[in-house]
């Protein structure tokens, strides 16, 4: 007997493993490659909302805790994914120079926010009203974590490589039964799959597909991140993340044109130096309908349970919000009520 069964290996399903282990959990993963979003977002930590310079829910708590997780999870993968830099922020006007002065007043924001205004990041990258410095920010390299941890659980035999059959799952009063699998209980961290989960798909989850260009500059040589009307994350070997979109009606897999030319035309308005796009990355993040998390467990069966709609802050999210869900399963604490998908259960009993 096993005690759980997870399902989907992205942000979600790292947090949740690790947390099992160190719980001394026996459990299995089961990941079939389908869902993209983790490996394609731009790993991007930053608690503030930098279009109205408002922090993002709970987000200060969040890097609090997720940036010692991660430390912890390099050490223990032996694997180096956590790239610290500070992100400048280019205003557009005075009035966003007086809004940001204003935001870095606030206690809970002030520890992110810089309080002098930075005259030029690089030559390359104009700024007639100067830039805001963000400090304690950074980026996760999503693939690299997560195939570090495919590789981790590869090797005790802790992975299974192949898709879920939702069908096949046979629920008894005190266990699950998935083949040849036997838990007491199965957590979900499906990701934008979630809408093929008959178990949970009653949720709202919205889903938006995100995409980002890699670009290839040999003159740019820059060491930080910057924010505009795009987002430009140095990658290393003169390569740089460019993005990201956000469409809530397109829900295919595959790059667009019209993503890709929206791209280019904000990347031109922001660098001045030749570049060559060399790829162009998408995937369709869980993002839910009043933009908080989805966590708890089924209304019926009571041994099933979600971690999922993360959204575009998945790296910051995932590691404290899989401890809540973990401590909710084994301990009885409540969840967080904001997050609980008990305030969606009128949906499930209409359906």
């Amino acid at each position: 007997m096993l005690d759980y069964i997870v399902v989907g290996l992205g942000l979600s399903g790292i947090a949740i493993s690790n947390h099992l282990e160190k719980r001394n959990k026996k459990f299995v993963v089961f990941e079939d490659n389908s869902q993209e979003s983790s490996k394609v977002a731009g790993g991007i930590y930053n608690p503030i909302i930098l279009k109205r310079f408002t922090l993002a829910w709970e987000a200060d708590k969040q890097i609090s805790y997720s940036i010692p997780f991660y430390e912890e999870l390099e050490k223990k993968l032996n694997t180096n994914f956590i790239q610290p830099f500070n992100i400048y922020r280019r205003f557009q006007s005075i009035e966003e120079q007086n809004n940001w002065f204003e935001a870095a007043d606030n206690l809970r924001l002030a520890p992110f926010m810089g309080t002098q205004l930075v005259r030029e990041v690089n030559s390359n990258i104009s700024g007639d009203f100067s830039f805001g410095k963000l400090e304690k920010t950074g980026a996760i390299d999503t693939e690299k974590l997560i195939s570090a941890n495919r590789d981790y659980l590869k090797k005790y035999s802790i992975l299974k490589e192949e898709k879920f059959d939702y069908s096949a799952l046979e629920i008894e009063g005190d266990f699950v039964i998935y083949k040849d699998k036997k838990a007491k209980n199965i957590i979900f961290c499906d990701g934008f799959g979630l809408v093929d989960n008959p178990f949970f798909n009653y949720l709202p989850l919205r889903g938006n597909k995100g995409e980002y260009l890699i670009i290839k500059s040999k003159d740019l040589k820059l060491k930080q991140a910057v924010k505009s009307s795009v987002f430009i994350l140095p990658l290393g070997n003169d390569l740089y993340k460019v993005g990201a979109t956000y469409d809530h009606k397109d829900k295919t897999k595959e790059p667009t044109l019209e993503a890709r030319t929206k791209l280019q035309k904000d990347l031109d308005k922001l660098i001045s130096c030749e570049y060559e796009i060399v790829d162009q990355v998408s995937g369709i993040r869980p993002a839910t309908a009043d933009r908080r998390p989805l966590l708890g467990n089924h209304p019926q069966h009571k041994n099933l349970f979600l971690c999922n709609g993360f959204g575009s802050r998945g790296v910051l999210i995932g590691p404290l919000l899989s401890e809540n869900l973990l401590n909710f399963i084994e301990d009885g604490i409540p969840l967080p009520p904001e997050v609980d998908i008990t305030r969606f259960q009128k949906k499930y009993y209409k359906n």
